[in-house]
């Protein structure tokens, strides 16, 4: 009985804190957007955005959804494409290419800062990252488009009915409605994510992955630190992988292979359960995501194994370790 209130009060904790976090972002970022629908502001952007939706067979009005992704987070990208009006349902394919391009490139303000303070350039990380998610976005929908793959419409768990109330309490209404559905996904991801720790799942998924890190060429060193990533979070990989560069226990060019990995995969498993929301394929997402991830870190690497050092640090990393000149 003790270890289920432990279990629970924990859990409760979680709760309140991701969604303390979260809201803080999500709430201006709501506000934002509505003042740019109010200004008109958002069908241009929709317009400079819709040509690279166009190229993914997405809807114009999803560019808005990946741009919120990559300066926010995947759950402020949610709720704006809870918020998007759309003519006809997402498709399993266009859900999972949607996904995939958040998977790959969210939370870069953050993220992008992390790879650096690891002495990453930055210029590397938005290629990789913003790059990678187009790319994979267009190989996808040529790929579905090539046999008319999961054409059938995506059941999203996050589709509520607006009012057609106009009026801007009715919209006030309306989003109220959407953080308590967001609240209630949260909770059930968290509660999830508890029961796989406890069934020891990340283990098993790290142990998997090890054959993968080591093609890459990432050290013994590394490859636990990155393990920690992949299944936790480039914030907590990351965040160890800089202090144990900045120690010298970790050589530059692996920190860059391992960040470089992390920028495409990480958070295996929570991102992977937010994004089966929407109605995403979930070997798409998951397997698609893990394969496009290690063979571009593994074409990445053998292309730098063709500079020397010096020009690998002038454009791609640089050492972290404390009192380095470098």
């Amino acid at each position: 009985m003790a270890n289920f209130q432990q279990f629970f009060y924990q859990l409760v904790r979680e709760i309140f804190t991701v969604s303390t976090t979260l809201f803080k972002v999500l709430i201006p970022a709501i506000i934002c957007v509505k003042i740019l629908e109010e200004l008109g502001l958002v069908y241009y952007i929709g317009l400079a955005i819709s040509p690279l939706m166009q190229w993914v067979g997405l809807p114009e009005s999803m560019g808005l959804v990946w741009a919120t992704t990559i300066f926010t987070n995947i759950y402020a990208g949610l709720i704006i494409l809870a918020n998007t009006p759309l003519d006809t349902p997402l498709t399993i394919a266009q859900a999972s290419i949607l996904g995939t391009m958040m998977l790959l490139a969210h939370a870069l303000p953050v993220e992008a800062a992390i790879a650096r303070k690891a002495g990453i350039s930055l210029w590397i990380t938005l290629l990789v990252r913003v790059g990678g998610g187009l790319l994979l976005g267009i190989l996808l929908n040529v790929l579905y488009s090539s046999g008319d793959y999961f054409a059938t419409p995506a059941h999203s768990l996050l589709h509520f009915e607006v009012s057609t109330d106009t009026s801007l309490v009715g919209w006030a209404k309306d989003q109220i409605v959407g953080l308590f559905i967001i609240l209630a996904v949260i909770s059930v991801l968290l509660f999830t994510l508890k029961i796989l720790r406890i069934l020891r799942i990340e283990k098993l998924i790290a142990i998997a992955l090890r054959p993968f890190l080591k093609v890459l060429g990432i050290s013994q060193q590394a490859t636990s630190l990155t393990l920690i990533g992949i299944t936790l979070g480039l914030s907590f990989g990351g965040g160890l992988l800089i202090n144990e560069a900045q120690n010298g226990k970790i050589a530059a060019r692996d920190v860059f292979t391992s960040i470089m990995l992390l920028n495409l995969l990480h958070s295996l498993i929570e991102d992977t359960l937010l994004i089966l929301m929407i109605g995403a394929d979930f070997y798409t997402i998951f397997w698609g995501r893990l394969i496009f991830a290690v063979s571009v870190i593994f074409i990445m690497t053998r292309l730098l194994d063709l500079l020397s050092e010096e020009n690998r640090q002038r454009f791609f990393y640089r050492s972290v370790v404390k009192n380095s000149p470098g």
